[in-house]
């Protein structure tokens, strides 16, 4: 298996560990950037957009509200059946598969103008070569002159002194996350601990490959793809060298 699989455990708690990722304070300027890019993209023509990793439908469902017409690609049937509460398959239609090398529903590769990737969901792909594959699984969907977008974090290995091997990221009253990194093979692994309602606690992990900017260039130069903007959030923020994150635009050559 070349991506990590949700689980139905991951799917029914998604919404809640999440919850700061459906702020319409982060889903307002990501709607606003993925739409502005579709249109460009589509030059008046019906805009059509390919979500791989589709989820339970944080960034398709508001997307498809602006008029898009919104495929999927996604891994987990969990995770999809949460989004059957919300659209139907004639509504949002999704191939269950490995983003890196399914083909998306109709209307099929070479067709949309948008294919994008977010919340560091890249990195759920855990070997080198299935990123490049997801790459050109992007490339081979998108109708020439179409965009490929990614937001994936950067990783801060300055805070990682030499001989240490985990760093805390998050710590509040009721999560406590620390990631433990392997730097040769660039490995991560988050170990998640959230207190309950009830006070219980619970503790989930799960692995990632981290992946640089310039590495992301190179797969895209490698599916045909070129870079034609890099900030580092959806609001459009100048990245920099002090950027924890990085949103990616590529667009298709022929």
């Amino acid at each position: 298996m070349r991506s990590q699989l949700w689980t139905e455990d991951d799917a029914r708690h998604y919404e809640r560990n999440h919850a700061d990722r459906f702020d319409d304070a982060v889903l307002g300027p990501t709607v606003d950037f993925l739409s502005t890019l579709v249109a460009d993209a589509a030059k008046g023509h019906d805009p059509r957009a390919l979500e791989l990793a589709i989820g339970t439908g944080r960034v398709a469902m508001p997307l498809h509200s602006r008029g898009v017409r919104v495929a999927g690609i996604e891994l987990s049937e969990p995770m999809v059946a949460k989004l059957r509460e919300k659209a139907t398959p004639e509504e949002i239609p999704v191939t269950i598969g490995d983003m890196s090398t399914a083909t998306g529903p109709p209307p099929g590769p070479g067709r949309f103008h948008l294919v994008y990737l977010v919340y560091n969901t890249i990195s759920n792909l855990l070997t080198q070569d299935a990123q490049v594959d997801c790459f050109a699984n992007a490339a081979r969907h998108l109708h020439p002159g179409g965009f490929f977008v990614i937001e994936n974090f950067v990783p801060d290995l300055r805070r990682l002194p030499p001989g240490q091997g985990a760093v805390p990221c998050v710590l509040t009253d009721d999560h406590l996350n620390i990631d433990t990194i392997d730097t040769v093979s660039q490995r991560l692994m988050s170990h998640h601990f959230r207190r309950h309602e009830n006070g219980s606690w619970s503790r989930s992990e799960s692995e990632h490959r981290y992946v640089w900017p310039a590495e992301l260039d190179l797969m895209a130069r490698i599916a045909g793809l070129e870079l034609v903007n890099r900030v580092a959030d959806w609001d459009r923020s100048v990245f920099d060298e002090a950027s924890g994150s990085a949103v990616s635009v590529w667009r298709r050559l022929d």
